[in-house]
């Protein structure tokens, strides 16, 4: 504390003692410490770590926890689905699940793009500036296909991890009554006309959903 003595009452100002005793225990606890490290590990969202990061996550919404399940590790009879077929895995259980937590800048990241999408208008223009953050700027977008239906694009195959993130973390939301699709695009091997980025004929088959 600056110039502790002046918070003294008069009555104890000459007290050898006392004043020993504020002297010491001011050096001891000196709260300019602990404020500036709790500016820096929690306060600050940009170089809050760990427990601070956590608080924020709770402040916006968001969690960095997530959890997803690995299609091919399970049994299922869903025609176009990746799911297994008898004797090649389990069934479904909840201990198949991956559960996985975002490192630090990561979850900052996140963050961030949730703190944005909280304070923001739900439209075409907010939701692709959200997705392209969210993705490192690449190649996806949301189509607005009339009739309370939207559909977000993506020209890359998504991880399970993203998958995840875009699906649970709410940082691209939709918008109340809205239907959601999500299309994920292989340019490498799928067929497109000319301009389009995609392969052209005898290259790649004919675009169909994959989600």
């Amino acid at each position: 504390m600056l110039d502790h003595r002046r918070t003294v009452i008069s009555q104890y100002a000459n007290s050898p003692t006392i004043l020993q005793l504020i002297d010491s225990m001011n050096g001891y606890i000196d709260p300019r410490t602990d404020l500036e490290m709790f500016y820096d590990y929690v306060w600050n969202v940009e170089t809050a770590q760990g427990f601070g990061l956590d608080v924020w996550g709770k402040i916006v919404g968001v969690s960095r926890t997530f959890r997803y399940l690995d299609n091919q590790e399970c049994f299922g009879f869903v025609e176009g689905q990746v799911y297994q077929p008898f004797d090649q895995a389990p069934f479904f259980t909840a201990e198949l699940y991956t559960v996985v937590n975002l490192d630090d800048d990561e979850y900052r990241k996140l963050i961030m793009i949730k703190a944005l999408a909280n304070i923001s208008r739900m439209n075409a223009k907010t939701i692709n500036t959200l997705l392209r953050q969210l993705f490192d700027g690449r190649r996806c977008y949301v189509l607005d296909l009339g009739e309370m239906k939207m559909r977000y694009v993506f020209e890359f195959m998504l991880t399970n991890l993203e998958y995840a993130i875009l699906s649970q973390s709410g940082a691209v939301p939709r918008p109340a009554g809205v239907d959601v699709s999500v299309v994920m695009l292989d340019p490498a091997n799928t067929f497109g006309f000319d301009g389009s980025g995609l392969q052209p004929f005898d290259q790649g088959v004919f675009y169909s959903p994959v989600v």
